[in-house]
């Protein structure tokens, strides 16, 4: 990339509505750099706030641009994560890499200079030890054009630094996982808004670990599509007698997005009640088809009842009426079944 001088220094900024982020954005725009912020979707993360992120950047003074990954790719870095995972199924040193390859085409298409993260040495095991750090920079082929302004000064001096776009002097050697520093700036720069550091994606949460774990057993992780990883995010799930599985909505939002789904699967939903909509594999056996409408029934306001209606979605038209028997609350055969 071209020399720059350094009224015209340019660098992209990982945003990711946490404290650290911002800081390093922050301490970057300090010292007279051209900051864009981007925020990657990768579908684990929750709803994206887009409002919080907005005035992130208005705060900062900085614009971010939200950027989706690849569905395909970022599913397979999940089922098979050459780095291994963390905790969950998380792939976090694939994602990390990934997620920085991804940044430096966007910095080589944008003519910036350098990257800037907020990632800081030792405060997560995994990917951000020394080891860590190193490999994600050599792996994501950034090199030294990756500014890690919270912990520089604990690191090989940056392009950045040697080049004069920033000084070495006025970035940091924070260390560990104590947020003292991190604190005392936010209220030295009047940053009030942020996500806590708690994590956020729901490839660390154990219930969901347990739901991809089990169904990699089930099935195979070659014969497990994008599609299969984010339906876990959503419902309650059953595994049924005759091996397939049963997806049941828990509330309006579960419903509405389990209604995207209807294409490629089936759809359960109790007449004359509100309830779930259920998702099931297309051509289910019939035994499965009717436990699924029985577990329709008893999360349905109509669990009470004797019996219920529960239509048959196929395509989205109604196939058929199954007449079925609610399952009783207590039935052992729900926790049985349910991953």
């Amino acid at each position: 990339m071209n020399e720059r001088s350094e009224d015209n220094v340019r660098a992209i900024s990982l945003i990711s509505g946490g404290l650290d982020s911002q800081l390093a954005a922050k301490i970057v725009l300090d010292q007279g750099v051209d900051v864009l912020g981007l925020y990657f979707e990768t579908g684990f993360l929750g709803e994206t706030d887009r409002e919080f992120l907005s005035q992130v950047g208005a705060d900062l003074g900085i614009e971010i641009e939200l950027v989706e990954v690849d569905e395909e790719r970022y599913s397979q870095l999940i089922l098979d994560p050459p780095h291994g995972y963390g905790s969950g199924v998380n792939p976090c040193i694939d994602c990390r890499i990934y997620i920085l390859s991804l940044t430096r085409e966007i910095m080589e298409a944008r003519g910036a200079d350098f990257v800037v993260t907020g990632e800081v040495l030792g405060q997560r095991p995994m990917t951000q030890n020394l080891d860590s750090l190193e490999l994600i920079k050599r792996e994501s082929e950034l090199d030294d054009r990756l500014l890690r302004p919270l912990s520089a000064r604990l690191l090989s001096p940056s392009l950045p630094e040697q080049r004069g776009w920033v000084s070495r002097e006025s970035l940091l050697d924070v260390n560990g996982r104590s947020r003292k520093k991190q604190l005392e700036l936010a209220e030295e720069y009047g940053i009030t808004e942020y996500h806590q550091p708690a994590g956020g994606c729901l490839l660390t949460e154990d219930a969901f670990a347990r739901r991809a774990r089990e169904l990699f057993d089930h099935g195979g992780r070659d014969q497990t599509a994008p599609q299969d990883l984010k339906l876990l995010k959503h419902g309650r799930h059953f595994r049924l007698p005759g091996g397939g599985k049963a997806i049941v909505g828990r509330d309006k939002v579960d419903n509405d997005a389990l209604s995207d789904y209807l294409e490629s699967r089936w759809g359960l939903r109790v007449v004359g009640y509100p309830g779930p909509l259920t998702l099931l594999p297309p051509d289910v056996d019939r035994e499965d088809l009717q436990f699924a409408a029985a577990v329709t029934g008893r999360y349905s306001q109509g669990r009470d009842a004797e019996t219920v209606e529960v239509e048959l979605l196929v395509n989205r038209e109604m196939e058929k009426v199954i007449q079925v028997a609610p399952l009783n609350r207590d039935d052992p055969r729900i926790e049985k079944r349910r991953i």
